[in-house]
Formats: structure tokens, C-alpha cells, sequence
């Protein structure tokens, strides 16, 4: 297998193909923590079927309810597992467009500016960039009337000089899950 680094929730790949080291580690705060094959293969499952309880993953890895009910537990404690939410089909919904929206900030302001956009319960992400925009906002709208409200909004901040939105079409692969 190929070294992947995971820093605070994000993965790094290292090399041509997405795979992962047995033993994994990554900096939360001032601690390493160290991510055994066990547990990597204990978040696989869960990443396929978060639903799938304890005892099946106990006995699809041939290993004791307790020590499955541990893994998850100390995973859960350290913020590897973040939380379990389901997979939404966002246009049954009926937020059938989504914007990607390039920000420019005023310097110093950056970060509280972010913050502020990732508040907007229709954005969705919010990146902190390099380029030519300092933030990257992805949002999700049910009409051009509510991403036109939103985009007029965002350009009345006081510490937003522009914006750049752009509109998706088609999408091909949108992947909710981190694949491991």
C-alpha cells in the first residue's frame, strides 16, 4: 500500500492511487493519534453502511462485540468519526441548483468573512483558497431568485470586494463519503 497522511479530517494522497499505510497517523490539536488496520477497516464498513450495527461488523471482521463497540466508541472520542448523517438526493428535494462561488476578501477579514458565509443554511462548503479567490463557497438553491438573493447579499458585506459565481450543469460524480 501506497502512504496517505490524514490531517485533521482531510486526506492526502501520496502517490498514484488512493490507498492507506496499516498504521496511520495524523496531528488532532497537540496529539498524534495512531489509526491501526483494525480500525481502518472498521471505518471502511462503516463508510459503505453507517447503519450497520456493531454485531454485523463484529462478525463480518470475525472480532468480539465489545472490542467493535470499543474501536467505535474511541474513534467517536478522538473525532475521527465526526458524526452519521444520511445521503440526501438534493433535487427530490428540490434544490436543483448548485453555485460555486469564488470570494474575494478584504485582507485581515478572511476568516471571520468565512465564517459568516458558512452560517447561510444553503451553503453547504466553504474553503479557504489559493488563486485568485480567497474563499470557495458551495451552495445549493431551490430557484435563480434565491441564489440571485443570496449572491447580492454576500456582495453587501462590507469586507467582500467581489464575487465570481459559476452554475453546475450536469454532475458527474459528487461523493459525499471519504473514500478509504
Amino acid at each position: 500500500m501506497s502512504n496517505v497522511l490524514i490531517q485533521r479530517g482531510y486526506y492526502l494522497q501520496l502517490g498514484a492511487k488512493m490507498t492507506l499505510l496499516p498504521d496511520v497517523q495524523w496531528k488532532e490539536g497537540d496529539k498524534m493519534i495512531e489509526i491501526d488496520d483494525l480500525d481502518m477497516k472498521i471505518l471502511r464498513i462503516l463508510n459503505t453502511n453507517a447503519r450497520k450495527s456493531y454485531r454485523d461488523i463484529a462478525k463480518e471482521l470475525d472480532l468480539s462485540l465489545t472490542t467493535v463497540s470499543k474501536r467505535i466508541k474511541r474513534l467517536e472520542e478522538r473525532k475521527v468519526i465526526l458524526g452519521y448523517a444520511p445521503i440526501l438526493d438534493q433535487e427530490k428535494l428540490g434544490f436543483d441548483i448548485t453555485a460555486i462561488i469564488g470570494v474575494k476578501i478584504l485582507h485581515g477579514r478572511i476568516i471571520e468573512t468565512e465564517k459568516m458565509l458558512s452560517r447561510d443554511p444553503a451553503v453547504f462548503a466553504v474553503y479557504d483558497s489559493t488563486g485568485d479567490w480567497d474563499a470557495m463557497v458551495q451552495a445549493r438553491f431551490k430557484t435563480r431568485t434565491d441564489l440571485n438573493a443570496f449572491v447580492k447579499k454576500v456582495l453587501e458585506h462590507e469586507d467582500v470586494e467581489k464575487t465570481y459565481t459559476q452554475v453546475v450543469l450536469n454532475v458527474t460524480k459528487d461523493e459525499k463519503r471519504i473514500l478509504l
